[in-house]
């Protein structure tokens, strides 16, 4: 198994080179001077020529290509232009909030789409599974954007229960450890900050985990239809196991290997579409980064956030492979 990960992890390295690649060269036909964000748009020609030179925005761009590559390989990603930091410590530091999302709503996705689409499974052609799919279909088909601004509208300015936007209320005083607000409260035995922290992230994370939800749903009610059309499934009923037990050991145990590659995929979308969601409620997560970013043609850190997302994604496919043998024995790394 180690073996596989580390040629797993080594075909992952072309990968990045290439990614880092394309979305270099869009940066350098994107229209706009990086030297904007540097220097005052009155300073003179001189004093413009010498920022690029002590960036090295006058190299070549294969040049300044290559010295990239040279420095992310000791996770030096430069320096942003906005922020006059390193993009890994502005990464870092914005991450955590990123992947507690992200968490939460797969969560909400899971424990509300895995029980619905077996009930719709179980009972198809009914009430159930007629209410099933039309909730799955409302969930796919709603836009975060305009449900963000529902809920918030709702939540927030009618009944006035949740906020409306941000982390954590201003002055909430936990020390910052791991970044996950969450487990920070409850390290710092913080009950009242965990308190907020989950208020704050309840609209969020729900807009973020309806559509996945939804997928979710309609994946869960195929892959255990079919299950329950094999000879297996037969085979047990006809031994007189009880049908919860076909259902959910036998039925369900098999449909899972589907169900868990959406599920791995579209955690790897929520952190990488959770733009929308993050802008919407003001969530310092790196989806707002990345808005901020592109918005302020912040190349460096453009360049590492695509990076790490690109990262999140192969870690995600080396966990769903991981999760497939615990599941079926049957496959194996090789």
């Amino acid at each position: 198994m180690l073996l596989y990960f580390i040629k797993r992890l080594a075909g992952a390295v072309p990968v990045l080179i290439v990614v880092s690649g394309i979305i270099f060269a869009l940066m350098q036909l994107a229209p706009g001077d990086a030297v904007t964000m540097l220097i005052s748009d009155e300073a003179s020609e001189a004093d413009k020529a010498r920022i690029r030179e002590a960036w090295g925005l006058d190299r070549p761009p294969f040049i300044q290509f290559l010295n990239f590559l040279g420095n992310a390989l000791t996770g030096d990603f430069g320096m942003s232009f906005r922020y006059k930091m390193p993009v890994i410590e502005i990464v870092m530091e914005r991450l955590p909030a990123t992947i507690e999302l992200a968490v939460a709503a797969t969560l909400i996705a899971v424990g509300v789409g895995v029980p619905l689409g077996v009930l719709a499974a179980a009972r198809p052609g009914t009430a159930w599974d007629a209410i099933a799919s039309a909730f799955s279909f409302a969930g796919i088909s709603m836009p975060n954007f305009w449900l963000g601004i529902l809920l918030i509208l709702l939540f927030a300015g009618y009944f006035n229960i949740l906020p409306s936007g941000g982390r954590e209320p201003w002055g909430l005083g936990v020390e910052h450890v791991t970044g996950f607000l969450i487990i920070d409260s409850i390290l710092a035995g913080r009950w009242d900050a965990l308190g907020a922290a989950l208020k704050y992230l309840a609209l969020p994370a729900i807009v973020l985990g309806t559509n996945m939800t939804g997928i979710i749903t309609q994946m869960t009610r195929a892959q255990v239809l079919d299950a329950l059309r094999e000879d297996f499934v037969m085979t047990a009923r006809s031994k007189g196991v009880s049908e919860a037990r076909v259902l959910w050991r036998h039925a369900f145990r098999n449909a899972m290997v589907g169900v868990v590659t959406i599920i791995g995929l579209e955690f790897g979308m929520l952190l990488s579409g959770a733009m929308i969601v993050e802008t919407v409620f003001a969530w310092p997560g790196i989806g707002s980064l990345l808005i901020t970013g592109i918005s302020s043609r912040d190349f460096p850190l453009i360049i590492g956030l695509v990076l790490v997302y690109t990262g999140m994604f192969i870690v995600m496919n080396l966990l769903i492979d991981l999760i497939y043998t615990l599941i079926d024995p049957r496959i194996r790394m090789n």
